[in-house]
C-alpha cells in the first residue's frame, strides 16, 4: 500500500505543469543556476563575435562599426596555400587520438578491475592518474628531455643496447612527430580517463558474476560476456562526444612539443593555424571564420554520431 502511494504520488508530480514542479524543486533547482550562469556568461554571450567572421573587423569600429564582407575570410582560408595541409594535420592527428587513445582508458579501466589486492590497484591508479594534474608544460619539457640528443634517456638506452650508433634527434624529425604526440596524450590522459569506466564497472551488479562463475566462465569470458556490455552506454556516448571533437587535433600539446619550425609541415593544425596567422598577425575576421568552420563541421559530425548511436538504443538525444 505504501509503494502504490508513492508510485501514485509521484505519477501525480509529474502531471503537474513544470512552473510548479520547479517551484517545488526550488533547492535542488537553485543548485543548477550558477552553472547555467557560467555557461550564458562564458558560452553563449561569446557567440556574438562570430559576426566578426562576416566583418572586416577593426578594433577601433568595433563590431556595430566593421564593415560587412560576406564570405570575403572563409573564400581567402578556403583557398590559403596551407589549408589542405592543415586539414590532412588535424584529421590524421585527431584520428590516432581516437583509434589509439579512446580505447587505452576502457582497456586500463579493465585491467584494474581484475587486480585482487587493493593496495596494488590504488598504486596503479594513482600511478596513472597523477601525469593528467601536470600542465603541458611541464610534460613537453620532460619529453623533450628524455628524447634528447644531449644524454637524452631514450637515445642512451638504445645505444646501450646496440639499436643505433649515434643519437636520434626526434624532435626535429618530422616523421616522429605523430608517434611522439600521441603517446604523450595517452601517457598523460589515459589514467584520468578511465575513472569513469571504473566508476560504471563498480556499478555492476555482482550477482552477474557469481551466476557466470558458477556456470563455469573464465575472468576473461566475464570480460566480454559481462563487463563490456554492461559499459557499452557509457563507451557509446563517450564516443559520440569523441567524433564530435575530431577537428579538436589539440594547442597546448602540439604548440609546445612542435617548437622546431622544421616540424610545420606536420604539426599545423586548426587550431595552432588560427593562432598563428589569425590572432599574433591580429587578422581576427580571419580566425573568426576558421573557427567557425571548425565548429559548424564538429556539430555535424557530433550530429551523425549520435544519429548512428541512436539504431544501438544509446545516444545523447
Amino acid at each position: 500500500m505504501r509503494q502504490s502511494a508513492t508510485a501514485k504520488a509521484m505519477q501525480r508530480s509529474k502531471k503537474a505543469p513544470l512552473i510548479i514542479r520547479i517551484i517545488r524543486q526550488w533547492d535542488v533547482q537553485a543548485m543548477v543556476v550558477p552553472a547555467i550562469l557560467f555557461v550564458f556568461v562564458f558560452s553563449y554571450i561569446p557567440m556574438y563575435g562570430v559576426v566578426m567572421a562576416f566583418q572586416d573587423y577593426s578594433l577601433f569600429k568595433g563590431v556595430t562599426g566593421s564593415p560587412w564582407v560576406g564570405f570575403k575570410h572563409f573564400e581567402m582560408f578556403f583557398h590559403a596555400p596551407e589549408f589542405w595541409g592543415i586539414m590532412r594535420n588535424t584529421l590524421v592527428i585527431s584520428f590516432l587520438k581516437l583509434v589509439i587513445g579512446f580505447p587505452a582508458p576502457i582497456v586500463l579501466a579493465l585491467m584494474l578491475n581484475e587486480i585482487g589486492s587493493r593496495m596494488f590497484k590504488r598504486g596503479i591508479q594513482t600511478i596513472s592518474y597523477l601525469p593528467h594534474f601536470l600542465s603541458w608544460v611541464i610534460v613537453s619539457g620532460f619529453i623533450v628531455s628524455m628524447l634528447s640528443t644531449d644524454n637524452g634517456s631514450l637515445n642512451m638506452l638504445l645505444e646501450k643496447l646496440g639499436v643505433i650508433d649515434e643519437p636520434i634527434n626526434f624532435m626535429s624529425e618530422p616523421k616522429y612527430f605523430w608517434s611522439i604526440l600521441v603517446t604523450t596524450n595517452v601517457w598523460k590522459e589515459i589514467g584520468f580517463s578511465s575513472i569513469v569506466y571504473l566508476a560504471a564497472i563498480a556499478g555492476i551488479n555482482p550477482q552477474l558474476y557469481e551466476a557466470a562463475s558458477m556456470d563455469g566462465a573464465s575472468r576473461l569470458r566475464q570480460m566480454f560476456s559481462i563487463t563490456l556490455p554492461s559499459i557499452t552506454p557509457v563507451i557509446v556516448v563517450f564516443s559520440i562526444l569523441a567524433i564530435g571533437n575530431l577537428l579538436n587535433a589539440g594547442f597546448e600539446d602540439i604548440l609546445l612539443l612542435a617548437g622546431n619550425p622544421v616540424l610545420r609541415d606536420v604539426s599545423d593544425v586548426l587550431d595552432t593555424y588560427v593562432y598563428r596567422v589569425g590572432i599574433q598577425n591580429n587578422r581576427y575576421s580571419y580566425a573568426t571564420a576558421a573557427g567557425l568552420f571548425k565548429a559548424v563541421i564538429s556539430i555535424a559530425l557530433l550530429a551523425f554520431a549520435n544519429y548512428a548511436a541512436r539504431r544501438s538504443g544509446n545516444s545523447l538525444w
